[in-house]
Order: structure tokens, then C-alpha cells, then sequence
């Protein structure tokens, strides 16, 4: 029995393989990428998403690899959904996943902050409480 070497030669540079994985900073970032960031950063999967955005989960993967964009409905619901400014999903500038607003100086600062705050609950549990009643209606229309 003989034994063929496929072993390979590595140049001093070798070229990157098709699967090389290249990362790209902030500046080369796509929608698609900024959405995944995003996502991640608020702690839900691309199956959480579609759900609380009435969407199918193709539809996410379709964005988060930059095969289709959304429209400006829903732009701006990803936006609030994920806590981030419409402009950071958009261009990449502004207020992107966990970014620290200035801290309050006046005491109406903190009161105003403190009622965004509470906005942004109740805006979840009312996006939840939409996509509970459509699944309930369309259940009823199909049965």
C-alpha cells in the first residue's frame, strides 16, 4: 500500500480562502451589519425579531446579510424595537447599541430620561400585546 503527501505548500502570504472570515470595523459597516449588532447587543435572536416585528424570519436573515432593506415602517419600528437611532441604522452615525446618553444636569433632565425610560417599556409590552392579537385574529379567520 503506498501513501499519497496531500499536504499543501503555504506561501510566505497565502491568499485568503473563499471561507476566510474578514472582519470590518465601523466605518465598512453594512445595514446588514449594523442590524445584527444591534440585535445582539439587545439580547434577541433573529427568530425574537421576526416575532415582535410581525415579520418571517427569512425576512431578518434577508436583512442582516443585505439581501433586501425594509421599508421606512419598519426601519423605523427596528429602530425603536432595538433601542437605536433610525440614523445609526441607516448611515452609522449617531446613537448605535448601548450608547450612553449624556448624563442628566437638571433634575427635569432626569424626570424627562426617567419617562423615556418608562415609554420604551410600555412601547415593548404594546409591540408584544400587537403581535399576540394579529396571531389571535388571523387563528380566527383561518378556523
Amino acid at each position: 500500500m503506498t501513501y499519497t503527501d496531500n499536504s499543501e505548500t503555504l506561501t510566505e502570504n497565502p491568499a485568503p480562502s473563499s471561507d476566510a472570515v474578514i472582519e470590518y470595523g465601523d466605518a465598512h459597516a453594512t445595514f446588514g451589519d449594523r442590524l445584527t449588532a444591534a440585535r445582539e447587543a439587545f439580547g434577541l435572536s433573529p427568530e425574537q425579531l421576526a416575532w415582535r416585528l410581525g415579520v418571517r424570519r427569512a425576512t431578518i436573515f434577508s436583512w442582516e446579510n443585505d439581501q433586501s432593506e425594509p421599508r421606512s415602517n419598519r426601519m423605523q419600528m427596528l429602530a425603536g424595537v432595538l433601542n437605536v437611532s433610525l440614523i445609526w441604522l441607516m448611515t452609522g452615525e449617531g446613537d448605535g447599541p448601548g450608547a450612553a446618553p449624556a448624563a442628566p444636569t437638571t433634575p427635569e433632565a432626569v424626570g424627562v430620561l426617567a419617562e423615556f425610560a418608562a415609554l420604551r417599556v410600555e412601547q415593548r409590552r404594546l409591540a408584544d400585546r400587537f403581535v399576540r392579537l394579529e396571531a389571535r385574529l388571523r387563528a380566527a379567520l383561518i378556523g
